[in-house]
């Protein structure tokens, strides 16, 4: 069923995985890595999954590659070394590999199966679970794409061990969102960590699996209730877009731009879905003391908003946000007055 979602949890998960996929007798096998899950990743996969392949795909890393060109030069792979309708790919790496191998999989030959192995917290805890496979269209995230879950998500906090700070961080923003939007005491359990490492959010991954599927599992096309998932989506978005074109801005990852389109919203929350300042006030004070402010001039101010016009989310023109009434209660669909996007912005950048 489409709705049913898949996932499991620890070193076991590949013995388990080695098991399903001979059992499947799938015609063959491939595995797609970026260059930073070559390096770090695909030997420790062998070990514990001495599975044989047909071939390892290789892509670039990094958002500026989640395009149609590197989903032809996979199409083109995969075409090269035989693969058919049963066939199979596992994805092995962050979001970008899991988002766009997930596409790949989807459209070639009408659709293969395909695993997602996470290998950053920002994938194990967002992008990999829910099933939304896709790729940019230029500067705008996520246009193109296919939603469809994964035969199965393998999880291992062991992957944890190979980022850089800034990665954990990124995924630990969306953590603190599903807080946010559905469990106050989780909320108040990630805002009272003290440092970020993989031992410290290890206990927390689960947890936050687990807030985002019951979601999905009730709302798989985002009809209706998976719309409050893009809270801090619809400004973060933007802004990560804004500066993913802008060379000379520094690079902002996905939860790095989200952190800052929370607090952007935490503010219009205050006047346009009656959150209250003191809350709004909370929620700044704790993505700042995880993430530096950046500063955003005027000029970035009107780009990204420009960028506004092209959400998903947007219809009829109107374009949409998903707002906080409280922590854990959140408010869909709700048009926000343009005269209030500069205040926000005001609001982020003051102590």
């Amino acid at each position: 069923m489409e709705n049913q979602i898949h996932i499991t949890y620890g070193i076991t998960a590949f013995e388990d995985l080695h098991i399903e996929l001979t059992e499947k007798q799938y015609s063959s096998v491939f595995i797609l890595v970026d260059s930073n899950t070559k390096s770090f990743c695909l030997d420790r996969f062998f070990k514990y999954c001495p599975i044989k392949v047909n071939a390892v795909l290789n892509m670039a890393a990094g958002e500026e590659n989640k395009n149609l060109k590197t989903c032809e030069k996979l199409w083109h792979d995969l075409s090269e070394h035989g693969a058919d309708r049963n066939s199979v790919l596992i994805n092995l790496g962050g979001g970008v590999v899991t988002d766009l191998g997930g596409f790949v999989a989807c459209t070639f030959k009408r659709g293969i199966d395909f695993y997602n192995i996470p290998t950053t917290l920002l994938a194990m805890v967002d992008a990999s679970v829910g099933g939304k496979t896709g790729i940019d269209l230029g500067p705008l995230k996520n246009q193109i794409g296919i939603i469809r879950e994964p035969e199965n998500v393998i999880v291992d906090a062991a992957w944890l061990n190979t980022l850089p700070y800034e990665e954990l961080r990124s995924g630990f923003a969306e953590m603190l969102k599903h807080g946010l939007i559905a469990n106050p005491s989780y909320w108040d359990s990630l805002k009272s960590l003290t440092q970020l490492t993989p031992q410290r959010v290890e206990n927390f991954i689960k947890p936050s699996i687990e807030e985002k599927t019951k979601v999905v599992l009730v709302d798989p096309h985002e009809k209706g209730l998976r719309k409050i998932l893009n809270f801090g989506h619809t400004l973060g978005h933007a802004i990560e877009s804004y500066y993913l074109t802008h060379t000379k801005k520094p690079r902002l990852l996905h939860g790095e731009a989200i952190a800052i389109g929370m607090i952007l919203e935490a503010y219009l929350a205050t006047h346009c879905s009656g959150l209250a300042k003191i809350l709004a006030e909370e929620i700044k004070k704790t993505f700042v003391t995880f993430f530096p402010k950046v500063i955003i001039s005027t000029t970035d101010q009107n780009g990204i908003l420009e960028l506004l016009r092209h959400d998903k989310k947007n219809k009829a023109g109107r374009i949409n946000f998903v707002l906080l009434k409280a922590i854990g209660v959140p408010h869909i669909d709700v048009e926000v007055p343009q005269a209030l996007f500069s205040k926000a912005f005001e609001f982020y950048h003051s102590t």
